[in-house]
């Protein structure tokens, strides 16, 4: 079986490679593509594998842009990180959801189902797919960001507009941000609750202990260790380094 993956995290994709061959040795992965541009070019490029795994949220946007760009005839297995309720939409005939990280007994389970509909009809229809994904854009259209934060500062609440933002940091097991004024004011937040709060496309999560927005990069540098250095503004004395297995999708990520 012939699998495209659609994925733009490299520590998944390997994840899902290993799985893949783990389930079936004859299993093949003919391709991993990171971005909506990219999945379109190699579709372009490439005849149609069996299978596409692919996640809904990109570096460059929602995946299901591609099939606004280019008529997608193989299955799709669609993997997420939000459980939301319209992906149930999914459970009918070929199509199937799962969430992330992916186990490797739902991956078997999905791949189960798919060999058992491609043997019923050949090639494997999906009824209604361009339905679904209408729904789903719909679904996930509607994701709510924050807009402002509420914090203490002096004695006082003070409310914070997210677009005054710079960026978000974690410090001696406290959490921060930063304005573009160069205010600090402590948060309540995890940074992982943030990264959930805070649209992808306006913020990114360059380690443990970042998560920026692009205005906010003064200058990038090479570094050691295949990562990258930022030299962030306003300035920080803490060392704002993308960690390697993220280099990639933050390269999407500034240049889209």
């Amino acid at each position: 079986m012939n699998i495209l993956i659609i994925e733009d995290e490299e520590l998944a994709v390997r994840k899902l490679q290993k799985t893949l061959q783990s389930i079936d040795i004859e299993t093949e992965v003919v391709g991993a593509t990171g971005s909506i541009s990219g999945s379109v070019e190699w579709l372009k490029q490439h005849p149609a594998p069996d299978l596409i795994l692919m996640d809904i949220e990109l570096a460059d946007g929602q995946s299901f842009e591609i099939f606004n760009r280019i008529q997608v005839s193989a299955p799709v297995i669609f993997t997420t990180s939000y459980d939301e309720y319209a992906l149930k939409a999914f459970k009918v005939n070929s199509v199937d959801y799962l969430l992330k990280p992916v186990q490797k007994d739902e991956l078997e389970a999905a791949l189960n189902k798919f060999r058992n509909l491609r043997q019923l009809t050949k090639p494997v229809e999906q009824p209604g797919i361009h339905d679904l994904v209408k729904e789903l854009k719909h679904a996930f259209g509607q994701k709510e960001y924050r807009k402002r934060f509420l914090v203490k500062h002096n004695q006082k609440l003070v409310s914070v507009e997210l677009k005054d933002i710079a960026y978000f940091f974690s410090d001696d097991k406290l959490n921060f941000f930063k304005t573009y004024d160069d205010k600090k004011y402590i948060i309540d937040y995890t940074l992982d609750e943030l990264e959930e709060m805070v649209s992808p496309s306006d913020y990114f999560r360059i380690n443990r202990g970042f998560l920026i927005a692009p205005k906010s990069i003064d200058q990038i540098h090479d570094y050691f260790g295949n990562r990258l250095k930022l030299l962030l503004k306003p300035t920080i004395d803490k060392e704002s380094l993308v960690s390697r297995e993220k280099v990639s999708t933050f390269k999407q990520w500034m240049g889209k």
